[in-house]
């Protein structure tokens, strides 16, 4: 499988289990604010790495995948503050950032890849 491939299959994974917190905190902790914002962020990875597929040049390709690489930074955050502030537990936060984890550590693979590649 190649990476590209298996990106968008982790961040679309990824973005299920974001929509599944988002319906958790707004269901069982009545927390809005928050659960928005990691939902944004959540979904809005996958959202960039599909719109990459139709990037019209690889610096085009990169800067889609920059800003999916953003927007997993800031869904780290707010996986911190809802687990800091004892809204999800720590089996919860553990396991939501280690899939978010391995996806940065993937998309920058790829971006290192990608400009190792056009330098030459």
């Amino acid at each position: 499988m190649n990476n590209k491939n298996t990106i968008s299959k982790l961040s679309k994974c990824f973005a299920l289990r974001i929509i599944k917190l988002y319906k958790f905190l707004l269901e069982e902790k009545h927390e809005y604010i928050m659960a928005k914002q990691v939902c944004r962020s959540g979904t809005s990875i996958g959202a960039n790495i599909a719109e990459s597929r139709n990037a019209q040049s690889n610096a085009d390709y990169v800067n889609k995948l920059n800003i999916a690489l953003k927007e997993a930074d800031e869904t780290m955050y707010w996986l911190e503050l809802l687990h800091e502030s004892e809204t999800i537990s720590e089996k919860q936060f553990d396991s939501l950032a280690n899939d978010l984890n391995i996806i940065i550590g993937t998309l920058i693979n790829i971006i290192k890849k990608l400009r190792e590649s056009t330098d030459r």
